[in-house]
């Protein structure tokens, strides 16, 4: 069962004040590893590979999991000016100036002033295309904008794997999925530790119901971007559609625990994807466990209380004839 999937940039700024969780009671192992069925990075960029670059990512995500917004940006910001074309970095350091306000702005004037002083550059389209999808997002369209400078890019270097995802994003956004697979596809080809071609590529095909190939083009990520909460949300619920609960319990935690501000998909959503998963496994105890956390939290409250709901009025209480099973020596 695929949990319900948020809008993948709408969810880095799903920003309510909200209360923290008591993560006291979710305490779990650290995932188990579960080996890919994607070959290892065959190809020679690795940008996670650069130390300083790895430690402004992992930085940049404890400050963004923490809502320390501006911290955030600061650390995604030197991450960008390391690699200045990561599709990773360019969207959680936009995400970012989204929640400081004025701080968009004035990265895409930044952003248009270094395109205006070198219009060929492949990078400077890319940041500029990335920063137009959050404006975007945060209510002014520059849908237009940004597929014209990420056309401009692939034109510049039809090689380079971050204009392919910026369009890749596009098409997904517009249910265009085999058009955006193609373009995650192109990214990958050029940049194998890509992690939002691979993030992109699992959605995809978890909505096509192959979560086993889904799976494989994640399960690494984790060992590429530690802190990465949403990616272990993912995870978790691909591995729920595969039958895998333990895993997907562990997963799912890690990523709640990891998104102590409920910023992402992971602090959202994942106390719901833990009680589903629960459920499943007839853990009702479990289940009304993290779907109180949830509501004390204020995150996917609805949701929450709707199962609490279900779960009140026996819903999910064991059938007689598995009682008596049950009760067999």
């Amino acid at each position: 069962m695929a949990h319900r999937f948020v809008h993948r940039l709408a969810a880095l700024l799903a920003c309510a004040s909200l209360a923290a969780c008591p993560l006291a009671a979710l305490a779990a192992p650290a995932p188990t590893a579960v080996p890919s069925a994607v070959p290892a990075l065959t190809n020679d960029r690795n940008d996670y590979a650069n130390k300083a670059f790895a430690d402004a990512m992992f930085t940049g995500f404890q400050k963004f999991y923490t809502r320390d917004f501006p911290a955030a940006q600061a650390a995604f910001r030197e991450a960008m000016t390391i690699v200045p074309d990561n599709t990773l970095a360019l969207s959680f350091g936009y995400a970012a100036a989204t929640h400081v306000p004025g701080t968009l702005e004035t990265a895409i004037e930044k952003e248009e002033d270094a395109l205006a002083k070198d219009p060929k550059s492949y990078d400077a389209h890319v940041r500029l295309g990335f920063a137009y999808l959050f404006a975007t997002v945060t209510g002014r369209d520059r849908t237009q904008d940004a597929r014209e400078e990420f056309n401009l890019a692939v034109t510049a270097n039809p090689s380079r794997a971050a204009a392919h995802v910026g369009l890749g994003i596009m098409r997904f956004n517009e249910q265009s999925r085999n058009r955006a697979k193609t373009e995650f596809l192109e990214a990958l080809a050029a940049d194998r530790s890509n992690v939002l071609a691979r993030e992109y590529l699992g959605l995809i095909y978890q909505e096509l119901k192959d979560p086993q190939r889904a799976l494989s083009y994640v399960i690494d990520v984790p060992n590429l971007v530690p802190g990465y909460a949403d990616i272990d949300f993912h995870i978790a619920s691909i591995l729920q559609d595969l039958n895998q609960p333990d895993a997907a319990i562990k997963y799912a935690t890690t990523g709640v625990s990891t998104d102590i501000g409920h910023v992402g998909e992971a602090g959202q959503h994942g106390f719901t994807l833990l009680a589903i998963i629960y459920l499943a496994q007839k853990k009702v105890p479990d289940a009304r466990r993290v779907l109180k956390a949830s509501i004390d939290a204020n995150v996917d409250a609805s949701y929450a209380q709707t199962l609490l709901a279900k779960i009140d009025r026996g819903d999910y209480a064991p059938k007689e004839a598995e009682k008596k099973t049950a009760a067999k020596p």
